[in-house]
């Protein structure tokens, strides 16, 4: 006994351990099982998923868990607070699974963020809550008083809908002793009652015979259900029908229309009259098929009274009765098969899936988690997915019916910002049936695009004196991302404008791209400004790009001519008072030159071209000006009666819009000789003079004169001396030019260009009746540059003029080149001396050398 006893110990504990074990290797692989009762209220208890599984329950909280299962109904719900699987209704195993030994109910728990799905399985167990009960609570047999003892009658089988012990487990009946009670076993464990005479019947005796079957199922407490038997003693009848075949099978379309006919079962019975009437009936015959079945009663046709499902049952098998008026019967049995047929598309469910996703995304990352199934059998529940090539997604199959749709490539949200991604599901049958389900999936967007400018330079033209705070141009730029990726500002680049900050200039509002100027330019000091604008998005890191824009002054007539020659008032008011004044023989011929105005003008184009016009002057008719040279020339030959002193006012016009103007005014004396030019200049000049005598001046010059001239001859002969020594120092091809002082070369605009000059010789002696007089070519020069840059040196125009004029070889030849206004006048000599010694000459406008008692004099404007 002991052994025995240690043997059950070590077999008990094998058992547990490999419950152990199967229960551990089931939770490794992500599979639970558990057990509950059926009837517990809603909200029970089931299990510990989160210990169970191992789970965060701040992971279930965050991440989102719930509880899925591929049927309709829910079942179960998951408390992502505690990790408790809880009943989400009442569950009562009767309805669930009926007649089902052990009644399983499948669900999956699915964590969001981790992208996982866990299977449960639970098992609900019977208790004892139903009685056994039969489906006729009352039932009338006619018996024939001729049946022998020992004679067997099918009672109505009790049905309890639960299982096991709680099942149906014993029948009792009770009321007379004529009748027995015997249980049948069927092969597959099910207790069939019958009731067996005991003791033949006398109808004379009873007519009638009361008998209660009593149902006993094995619950604590046990229930029991009651039928009512009531027994009819009848005449003698002592032919049953007989079935045609015990067995009736047949196998149909689940497609088949309503109303059809399956099969007609029948039985015969050899008696005559009322006792060979036979009536068909079920004897046996389940809740679900009753309401898809019909007999009928007279004819033995089994017709559909709604259409067939193989998904809800593949199978029906029943018991029918053919009994006569006499109450004798034959039973049979009849089994219809359903075959499948393709009549269900397969169902495709989002168990998870994202709304939004990186473009920066690798590929492989999943975006969904679909649950594939088909209710259908065989060839017609296999599934097919896909989805379009087209689409930078795939499918991944995970398990059993699950499939992961991923990434294939990565994203561009510039190119799809979003995605309707159709999976199709497609099963076997012929025809093949397809569903399918909609993701959709927005790209959000990664800062992957620099700014780009409509145009690849830009350029403007503003006129000079705009309005500080003036707008330029307008610069845009477009970035192909969103939101604040795409939100482009603008600022300058560095740099800087004549030594200043290029912010001092011209600044860019940061939000439009628009330019504006900072202050008021000047052709004249810029006249071309260079710069770059970027443009910046908003991401992080910050992406940009820049463009070049060119802003060009344009010119505005705002500079009047500037007179060069003649002096200005200012400049002869520093010096002597005949500055400005030109000689002009009495014998020259119409057309000889006179003088010429020299204006320049700092503008530029057009606003810089100069006319010359003669406003003024003493004797019209007399003299005439070029438009465009400025030369003043005699427009006839002088007339005795013209007045030997003439005033001519030039006014010099440039072609801006409105035109400016500037005048000057030149004196032209009509003289033959210089000494009558002095002449006319001293009596202009003795009226300022202070009184005196003319002998005592006359005197005071001859002894000034006769100091001056030893002084002179000794400068004349020094000067000689230098040059002399000069020529012999310098090369001859530089001689013509060597000794010009840098004064007689005036920069404007970068060129330092000599000025040519209007010559003219004289030959002067004692004698006016043997001057004379010889002019150069003319040259001409329109308009005159505005400034000089620094750093080019002049052009030298000219030669020397002894060499070039074709002077006479004994006359040593003096020049002067025209001075800016800025030059201090010419030092003079006084008339008086000039009059004292008529062979010593000094004019105004030039430098006066005397040689073998003739002077030359040359003079250069």
């Amino acid at each position: 006994m002991c052994a025995a006893r240690e043997r059950r110990c070590v077999w008990r504990q094998r058992a547990l351990l490999c419950c152990v074990l199967l229960a551990a290797w089931e939770v490794a692989w992500g599979q639970l099982r558990y057990s509950v009762p059926e009837e517990l209220p809603k909200g029970s208890f089931v299990g510990d998923v989160a210990k169970d599984l191992a789970l965060q329950l701040a992971a279930l909280r965050d991440r989102g868990a719930r509880v899925v299962s591929a049927d309709r109904t829910q079942y179960f719900a998951l408390h992502a607070n505690s990790g408790h699987l809880v009943t989400a209704e009442k569950l009562d195993r009767e309805q669930l699974c009926e007649g089902v030994q052990r009644c399983v109910l499948r669900c999956e728990v699915i964590v969001e963020g981790e992208m996982k799905f866990y299977g449960i399985e639970v098992e609900i167990t019977d208790i004892n809550d139903n009685a056994p009960s039969f489906r006729e609570a009352e039932k009338e047999l006619r018996m024939s008083e001729m049946t022998a003892p020992g004679s067997r009658f099918s009672l109505s089988k009790a049905h309890d809908p639960d299982v096991g012990v709680n099942s149906l487990q014993s029948y009792e009946l009770s009321g007379d002793e004529h009748f027995s009670l015997s249980v049948q076993v069927g092969a597959d464990g099910e207790k069939r009652p019958e009731l067996v005479l005991a003791k033949a019947l006398d109808r004379e005796e009873a007519a009638f015979h009361e008998l209660v079957l009593r149902a006993i199922d094995g619950g604590e407490p046990a229930r029991t259900g009651t039928a009512r038997i009531r027994v009819s003693v009848l005449d003698a009848n002592d032919n049953a029908p007989v079935f045609s075949q015990a067995v009736y099978a047949v196998r149909v379309p689940e497609d088949v229309p309503v109303g059809s006919t399956l099969l007609t079962i029948t039985a015969t019975d050899v008696d005559d009259g009322l006792n060979a009437d036979v009536k068909y009936s079920f004897k046996e015959i389940s809740t679900k098929a009753s309401k898809v079945l019909y007999l009928d009663p007279k004819t033995g046709s089994i017709r559909l009274l709604r259409s067939l499902d193989f998904e809800e049952g593949d199978s029906y098998e029943m018991e029918v009765h053919a009994h006569d008026t006499g109450e004798l019967f034959d039973t049979a049995t009849v089994s219809v098969s359903v075959t499948d047929v393709n009549d269900n598309a397969p169902e495709i469910s989002v168990r998870s899936a994202l709304s939004e996703i990186s473009e920066d995304a690798p590929p492989g990352t999943v975006v969904a988690l679909l649950h594939v199934q088909d209710r259908d059998s065989g060839t017609n529940g296999e599934v097919r997915c896909s989805i379009v090539e087209s689409l930078p997604f795939q499918l991944e199959r995970a398990l059993d019916n699950y499939y992961s749709v991923v990434t294939s490539r990565e994203l561009d949200r510039e190119e799809v910002s979003e995605y309707n991604v159709t999976v199709w599901a497609s099963d076997g049958g012929s025809p093949s049936l397809r569903s399918s389900a909609v993701l959709a999936l927005r790209v959000l967007d990664v800062n992957d695009n620099a700014p780009v400018f409509a145009e690849a330079r830009y350029s403007a033209r503003l006129p000079e004196n705009n309005a500080e705070g003036a707008l330029v141009l307008t610069v845009r730029a477009w970035d192909a991302d969103w939101g604040q990726n795409a939100r482009v500002r603008y600022r300058l680049a560095e740099g800087r404008v004549r030594g200043a900050p290029l912010s001092s200039y011209v600044s860019v509002q940061a939000e439009t791209g628009a330019l504006y100027a900072l202050r008021s330019f000047d052709y004249e000091e810029v006249r071309e400004v260079g710069l770059w604008v970027r443009a910046e998005d908003g991401g992080a890191p910050a992406l940009s790009s820049n463009v070049s824009v060119r802003l060009l002054i344009v010119d505005e007539n705002d500079n009047a001519p500037q007179v060069l020659y003649p002096p200005s008032s200012s400049s002869a008011a520093a010096g002597a008072g005949w500055t400005g004044v030109e000689l002009a023989p009495r014998s020259a011929e119409p057309g000889a030159l006179v003088a010429k105005v020299v204006a320049v003008d700092a503008d530029a184009g057009q606003n810089a071209w100069l006319s010359y016009e003669l406003a003024k002057a003493t004797e019209p008719g007399l003299f005439r000006v070029g438009l465009h040279s400025g030369e003043v020339r005699t427009a006839r030959s002088p007339l005795a009666r013209d007045a030997p002193r003439h005033s001519l006012v030039v006014v010099v016009k440039d072609q801006g819009r409105p035109a400016l103007s500037a005048t000057a005014t030149l004196t032209v004396v009509l003289a033959e000789s210089v000494a009558e030019l002095l002449s006319e200049l001293g009596s202009a000049a003795a009226p300022a003079e202070p009184g005196g005598s003319p002998t005592r001046w006359l005197v005071l010059a001859v002894a000034a004169v006769s100091c001056l001239f030893v002084a002179f001859l000794l400068l004349l002969l020094a000067l000689r001396l230098r040059r002399w020594r000069r020529s012999q120092l310098l090369p001859p091809a530089s001689g013509a030019l060597r000794g010009v002082p840098a004064s007689h070369f005036v920069g404007i605009d970068g060129v330092r260009a000599f000025l040519h000059s209007y010559s003219h010789e004289v030959s002067l002696t004692a004698d006016s009746r043997k001057s004379q007089r010889r002019w150069a070519a003319d040259s001409c020069c329109n308009t005159l540059p505005a400034r000089p840059p620094p750093d080019k040196a002049a052009p030298l125009l000219g030669e020397d003029a002894a060499g070039a004029r074709g002077a006479p070889p004994d006359a040593l030849p003096v020049s002067q080149s025209l001075r800016t206004p800025r030059r201090p006048p010419s030092r003079f000599l006084p008339p008086f001396l000039l009059i004292a010694f008529p062979s010593l000459l000094c004019f105004p406008a030039g430098e006066v050398c005397m040689l073998n008692g003739r002077t030359s004099l040359r003079s250069r404007l």
